[in-house]
């Protein structure tokens, strides 16, 4: 027994009166609470760690052939994407759809208030109906004149007046059906469908709203074709190899995609001195126009130190990673990185030999303890 508990238990024996029932169970109760306190604190209770914790799965650090790539920054945009602008003037009486809906082609997405259309149409009818009838008329005169003027009734000037109006009336019908036809054109306008099947990604107006020749109404897209405009510096596109195949990260969704074709744009920035480059995806699910991309250009093929990406733990300033020591122990080391690969792995500058083992999970292992690492 701890010699502090007997001296305690030793010295209530001699104190307390045990004639009574409750001072007795005092007096036992006192040491047991006073040796339960020194057992919570003892030091093999504080030392305790997690049980059964697996161990963290680690990387051996060696040398490998690797293209030596240029990042390139870029945006990811639809191959597709139409801002549908109003035609004709007109207040908006039907909105059916509303940002992030998926539409057919074909499929009415809005109209503009028809009655104006639908008067002009009528309008430039009747017009062709008056000189339609105009037209039968020259064209009666002309005929009978002609008989007329082979008979000696009427001058050569007569005949040829009448020639004249009926030509004229057939020139008047002819611009009056192409009016007509422009006015039922036109009338079309004021019911908008989409242009192909995609998803609705803006709408600029509402129901109520004033449209006007040119205001945009609304924005698809198709997301079933994507692909990235990355901007490269004119000195980097010397160097690049575009026959071989380019890397696309997008941090937003965590993918890393190979471009199906890459196309240079013969036109280059005359203030940045920078130059696009379309990178098209073959695989866009998941992709949003907009988001933030960055392409890996290989330039040729080099021998590097890499480590996957997600070995590395940056805090702030700090670089490092758990290399695993010759115990088992897993020891926090600063190193030295390069560029990223569009593989998912990273160079390593300093702080590293090959053969040295890693942790994949930083997190992890940092949070275990020292005999599980």
């Amino acid at each position: 027994m701890n010699p502090t508990i007997e001296r305690t238990m030793h010295g209530l024996d001699r104190t307390c009166n045990f004639a009574h029932p409750a001072a007795r169970f005092g007096a036992l109760a006192a040491p047991l609470l006073a040796a339960a306190m020194l057992w919570a604190l003892a030091p093999p209770a504080r030392a305790g760690g997690p049980v059964g914790v697996a161990p963290a799965a680690t990387f051996v650090v060696a040398y490998r052939d690797a293209p030596d790539t240029v990042s390139a920054e870029g945006v990811v945009e639809a191959v597709r994407q139409s801002t549908l602008a109003a035609q004709i003037a007109g207040q908006i009486v039907e909105l059916r759809v509303k940002v992030g809906d998926s539409v057919k082609s074909g499929q009415v997405l809005l109209r503009i208030d028809p009655r104006a259309a639908e008067q002009v149409v009528s309008g430039s009818q009747s017009q062709l109906a008056e000189a339609q009838a105009g037209l039968a008329n020259a064209q009666r005169t002309f005929e009978r004149n002609k008989q007329l003027f082979e008979q000696n009734f009427i001058s050569k000037a007569g005949l040829d007046k009448a020639e004249l109006d009926y030509k004229a009336a057939q020139a008047r019908v002819g611009a009056l059906r192409a009016s007509a036809g422009q006015a039922s054109t036109a009338q079309t306008f004021t019911t908008i469908t989409a242009p192909y099947a995609g998803v609705v990604a803006a709408t600029s107006i509402e129901v109520g709203d004033m449209a006007t020749p040119g205001r945009p109404l609304v924005t698809v897209f198709d997301p079933a074709s994507m692909r990235v405009i990355a901007t490269l510096s004119q000195s980097s596109l010397r160097a690049v190899k575009l026959q071989l195949p380019v890397q696309v990260e997008v941090p937003a969704v965590g993918r890393r995609l190979t471009a199906r074709q890459v196309t240079l744009v013969p036109l280059a920035d005359s203030r940045t001195h920078t130059t696009k480059l379309r990178l098209e995806l073959a695989d866009s699910a998941g992709l949003l126009p907009g988001q933030f991309a960055r392409a890996y250009f290989a330039t040729g093929v080099a021998r590097k130190l890499l480590i996957p990406v997600d070995a590395v733990l940056r805090r702030s300033e700090v670089t490092a990673v758990y290399v695993q020591g010759a115990g088992g122990q897993a020891q926090l080391r600063q190193i030295r990185v390069g560029e990223a690969s569009g593989d998912g792995t990273i160079e390593v500058l300093a702080g590293l030999r090959e053969g040295e083992r890693i942790a994949l999970d930083p997190v992890k292992a940092g949070l275990l303890p020292a005999a599980s690492r």
